[in-house]
């Protein structure tokens, strides 16, 4: 008996695969036998907790490849398994309905059966022959004996929030939120929610809240040097304020706080952390736990660097320090800490530069007792080390997407994104920019990249968010030529901000959110298509679930209008060949009848440089 290929797995079960709630989990496997007996398979699952085992038949698919699927309706980890024996029952009557069908004597046939099932008809020689093949085929299987049963090893699925597969996030300065250039508190956040709210994100996601150091400010431009008035960069974390797990005075208080997540839990929107693990010189960390930092051979803390960037504002930990296990408790204790402020889910700054270690055994912590929690892997880094991170257990993960711009890195990479096997572990959140990358796509394309930018971020990945309101404000001068820094970065001062600006992309965002929540579609990563174009500044691709089809056009050329024919894939759509059919584009309202799997596409970027159409069956 043999069983092999058991999917889904992560490095053969080293790593559990991830779902959230009320998805499915299509186990397949190999399963078969030496010789021609029949082979009978079945899929166990539980809920982690749980004693007892679930059981159902895997169904027989072609060339000893069986499948069978189980739901997921609660947060926490699931265990599956895969059974198969040899099956003595179904091995004779698959070869008794041979014998009859070739018109053999099936007298003593009938009577091996017997001795495998209790049927008096079998055995009973009074009977028609035909009476007792009848019976034959329907009686029941009897269970295989223990000894001659083999079970796959068992295998885990992680089931995480909705929110976990699908999400829209917006991040904001909260010092910001008057838009006056004054410093902003808690409460003009409060404010700021509707705005958040009619643009149809559904997390807030904060840079850190804490106090921020004194010694080696940075200032305005990521000067080395501030000046009175700066406010200095928000990583750099701890003042005389308190550290990790203190606000900044400025902001408010922890009442402020609280009842900015209440009035934000109402509006259905979830407040997002980041937490970033370093220190300003100033931090309570610095003084009472120097053993937590590596020092300098002349005794000094060694600050941050990336040559030939430094950083003397920020102290790295030292996750190799003898010291290790305090440390990564306290460490832990920063997000137990703010889970019990009613924080649920965090954005993780640099993740790549501190021990994997650390991470597989501080989120399994956290998710034990916790499974609610959501993080998001912030590590723009090399792709295995990415991986890494979602297998030990980052909830979400950025992704390459601001650098894929062409029409065959667009495709190559969501082909991977959303095709390859990592899918059952590597969840993309794609960011059209962050405080921290303005690529030169935005820098020179004007509205019409900017559109087509986050046309693509909301309708190619389930979860996408955005850094605003720089981005709706169509922000686009880097701080020096060739540099994807933002010229007078929000990182080390508090902005203006015109929200009311007549060209802002603020009600075109609305209308793309709104769409994601009302198509299905949209909403799962794992159907997009690409179809085929005529033109490469076109790129047309598509998602499905069930009868719900949404179908998107941009034109990747920004400064002239693009036109071509797009090669449909009906049969992924559900469309007979010849079949017309309506596309209703969802964001300009425009109706157009298609027929066939060739249909006309034409895109100016001077007006709309993209279509999001809902397919309409007629």
């Amino acid at each position: 008996m043999v069983i092999e290929s058991v999917r889904p797995q992560v490095d053969g079960g080293r790593y559990p695969v991830k779902r959230a709630i009320g998805e499915e989990v299509l186990v397949v496997a190999d399963v078969f036998a030496d010789g021609h007996d029949a082979v009978s398979c079945e899929l166990f699952w539980k809920f982690q907790e749980d004693k007892d085992w679930n059981c159902v038949p895997m169904d027989f698919r072609l060339n000893d490849h069986w499948a069978a699927a189980f739901a997921v309706a609660q947060l926490g980890r699931y265990q599956y398994k895969v059974r198969g024996w040899v099956d003595p029952f179904l091995t004779w009557r698959r070869d008794l309905v041979k014998r009859r069908d070739a018109g053999q004597d099936l007298s003593l046939d009938l009577l091996i059966g017997a001795a495998l099932v209790d049927s008096d008809i079998l055995r009973d020689e009074t009977r028609s022959i035909e009476e007792r093949y009848r019976a034959a085929m329907t009686a029941q299987v009897p269970p295989p004996a223990p000894d001659t049963v083999l079970e796959s090893a068992v295998l885990e699925v992680v089931v995480d929030p909705p929110k976990a597969r699908f999400s829209t996030w917006y991040e904001m300065f909260p010092r910001s939120a008057r838009g006056d250039g004054h410093h902003a508190t808690f409460k003009d956040v409060i404010a700021r929610l509707p705005y958040v709210q009619e643009m149809g994100f559904d997390v807030l996601y904060f840079p850190p809240i804490h106090p921020i150091g004194t010694t080696a400010r940075k200032g305005k431009n990521n000067a080395v040097s501030a000046q009175p008035g700066d406010v200095g960069s928000p990583w750099a974390i701890g003042a005389a304020e308190g550290g990790h797990k203190a606000i900044l005075p400025e902001l408010g208080s922890f009442e402020d706080f609280h009842q900015l997540i209440s009035e934000a839990k109402r509006r259905g929107i979830d407040i997002a952390l980041d937490i970033a693990f370093q220190c300003s010189p100033d931090h309570p960390y610095v003084k009472e736990h120097p053993e937590w930092f590596r020092a300098r051979p002349d005794g000094t803390i060694q600050y941050a660097e990336n040559p030939p960037k430094k950083y003397q504002d920020i102290y790295p930990f030292d996750f190799e320090t003898p010291a290790w296990k305090s440390l990564w408790e306290e460490l832990k204790s920063v997000f137990e800490f703010w889970v019990e402020q009613g924080v649920t889910m965090f954005r993780v700054d640099n993740p790549h530069t501190k021990a994997f270690a650390f991470w597989e055994w501080c989120i399994g912590e956290l998710k034990r007792a916790h499974p609610e929690l959501i993080f998001l892997s912030e590590a723009f880094t090399r792709p295995r080390i990415m991986h890494k991170l979602a297998k030990l257990g980052f909830t979400q993960s950025y992704t390459y997407f601001t650098w894929r711009n062409s029409k065959h890195e667009l495709t190559e990479y969501f082909t991977e994104l959303t095709q390859d096997p990592s899918r059952e572990y590597f969840r993309p959140n794609v960011w059209p920019n962050t405080p921290d990358i303005l690529h030169q796509t935005l820098q020179r394309g004007g509205r019409p990249a900017f559109i087509v930018r986050v046309v693509l971020a909301a309708t190619a990945a389930a979860s996408y968010g955005l850094y605003g309101p720089a981005y709706e404000l169509l922000e686009h001068l880097p701080r020096e030529p060739g540099s994807e820094e933002y010229l007078r970065s929000e990182k080390y001062e508090i902005k203006r901000w015109d929200l009311e600006r007549a060209d802002s992309l603020r009600g075109l965002i609305g209308r793309l959110n709104r769409i994601r929540h009302e198509n299905p579609a949209l909403q799962r990563d794992w159907s997009l298509q690409f179809h085929p174009v005529d033109n490469p500044f076109l790129l047309v691709y598509s998602k499905r679930e069930e009868a719900n089809v949404i179908l998107t056009a941009v034109n990747l050329d920004f400064e002239h209008p693009q036109s071509g024919f797009v090669e449909l894939a009906l049969a992924s759509l559900n469309i007979a060949p010849h079949e017309t059919f309506e596309v209703h584009d969802l964001l300009s309202g425009g109706r157009y009848t298609w027929q066939g799997s060739r249909n006309y596409v034409e895109l100016n970027p001077h007006q709309l440089p993209a279509h999001v159409f809902k397919v309409v069956r007629r």
